[in-house]
C-alpha cells in the first residue's frame, strides 16, 4: 500500500487515478491510500465515497493523528455506508508534546525531549470507543506498546471492526540502538523500550496484531545529516522487512503476517492455480547475513537496519507478467 506521504497527498477521486495511471504496469502493485480530511489539517473530510470508487484502500492522515473526535466520529459514520477504512494515527499531540523519543530509563540518560507511551495508549482507547459507537471499520496503525497491544486485545473480544498493524522496525530495534544519537534510529512513533518490544513480538504471534507494515520512508541525506534534534523522522523499510519477520518468526508466521493485509483490507488474495496470473515473492529463509547498504536498493540510504544481523533473504518477484530480481 501506498501511504499518502507524496505531494501533492490524493484527496480525490482524480488523485487516485494519477497515481494508478502513473504506476500502472509495473512490476509492483500499488494500492493507493487516500487522504482521511483535505491537505491533512484535520479540519474537513476529503472526499472519501469518490476516491474508493477510484480504488483507495483506506483513508489516513499519514502520521497525523486526528485531534477532533467528533470528525472521526463523522468520518466512521460516513464511511460505514460504502464499507470504508479509516486509518487513526496513535497519538494524543498534548500529551506526547514536543518528545522526540520514548520516556524509559535509558532516554532520561540521553538529554532528548522524551514522550510518554500513554500519549499512544490514550488516543487508542478514545478510537476504540469512537469505532464501537460507529460500527464502522477502523485500523490502527503502527502500535508500540504492550498496554496498547492489551486494549486492542480487548476490544477484539467485543468488536470485529478494529484492526492494527505494527512497524518491522519496532519489532527489531528499541532505545538502547539511540546510544549513540545515530539519526536514522528517530523514528514517528518512537522506539520503546525492550519490555515493550517484546509484547509487539507477542501481540503479533498471537493474532491480536492483525499485520505488518514496513514503515518505508526515504529520505534525502540532509534530512538526517544533522543533529538529533533537527533531524527527520523515519527509516527505509521495505529491504529489511522480511529479513526482519524470519530472524523473528518461522517461516509460516512470517509469511502470514506478511500477505495478511490482504484480509485486513478486504482485497482479494492471490492464488497460485491454472489461469491465474502469477504474483509470486521468491526468498530464502536459511540465509543470514549483515544487513548493508548494497542491500538497500532505494536512492536513499536511511535504514535504521544497516549494520544488523538478519537472517531470510528476498530475492524477487514476479507479479503483472513481469519479473524482478533483488540484486
Amino acid at each position: 500500500m501506498l501511504n499518502p506521504n507524496n505531494q501533492p497527498n490524493p484527496q480525490d477521486e482524480s488523485g487516485i487515478n494519477y497515481l494508478k495511471s502513473k504506476t500502472e504496469g509495473n512490476a509492483v502493485t500499488v494500492l493507493p491510500v487516500g487522504n482521511f480530511t483535505l491537505q491533512q489539517n484535520g479540519q474537513h473530510l476529503a472526499e472519501l465515497y469518490d476516491m474508493q470508487k477510484a480504488g483507495a484502500v483506506s483513508f489516513y492522515d499519514f502520521k497525523k493523528s486526528i485531534q477532533n473526535t467528533n470528525l472521526l466520529k463523522v468520518g466512521l459514520q460516513y464511511v460505514k455506508s460504502f464499507d470504508g477504512i479509516i486509518q487513526s494515527y496513535p497519538q494524543d499531540n498534548h500529551l506526547a508534546g514536543s518528545g522526540m523519543v520514548n520516556e524509559d530509563e535509558t532516554t532520561i540518560h540521553l538529554g532528548i525531549k522524551t514522550m510518554p507511551a500513554i500519549a499512544e495508549e490514550v488516543q487508542i482507547a478514545r478510537d476504540i470507543q469512537v469505532a464501537a459507537y460507529t460500527g464502522a471499520r477502523l485500523h490502527i496503525p503502527t502500535i508500540t506498546t504492550a498496554a496498547s497491544v492489551q486494549l486492542i486485545k480487548e476490544a477484539k473480544k467485543k468488536y470485529s471492526n478494529i484492526s492494527c498493524s505494527v512497524s518491522t522496525n519496532h519489532l527489531f530495534l528499541d532505545t538502547n540502538d539511540l546510544s549513540d544519537f545515530n539519526t536514522h534510529f528517530k523514528l514517528e512513533p518512537p522506539l520503546r523500550d525492550e519490555k515493550q518490544k517484546g509484547a509487539l513480538i507477542n501481540g503479533l504471534k498471537n493474532g491480536v496484531i492483525d499485520t505488518v507494515t514496513s514503515d518505508h520512508i526515504p529520505l534525502n541525506i540532509e534530512h538526517k545529516a544533522v543533529e538529533f534534534d533537527q533531524a527527520s523522522y523515519g527509516s527505509t523499510g521495505l529491504e529489511s522487512a522480511y529479513g526482519i519477520l524470519q530472524s523473528l518468526l518461522d517461516t509460516e508466521k512470517a509469511i502470514e503476517v506478511l500477505t495478511s493485509g490482504y484480509q485486513v483490507f478486504g482485497l482479494p488474495k492471490p492464488k497460485i492455480k491454472i489461469d491465474e496470473t502469477a504474483n509470486l515473492s521468491l526468498f530464502i529463509p536459511t540465509e543470514k547475513y549483515t544487513f548493508m547498504k548494497n542491500d538497500v536498493h532505494s536512492s536513499s540510504k536511511n535504514s535504521a537496519l544497516l549494520g544488523k544481523k538478519l537472517k531470510g533473504k528476498a530475492l524477487g518477484i514476479i507479479n503483472n507478467k513481469k519479473t524482478v530480481w533483488n540484486g
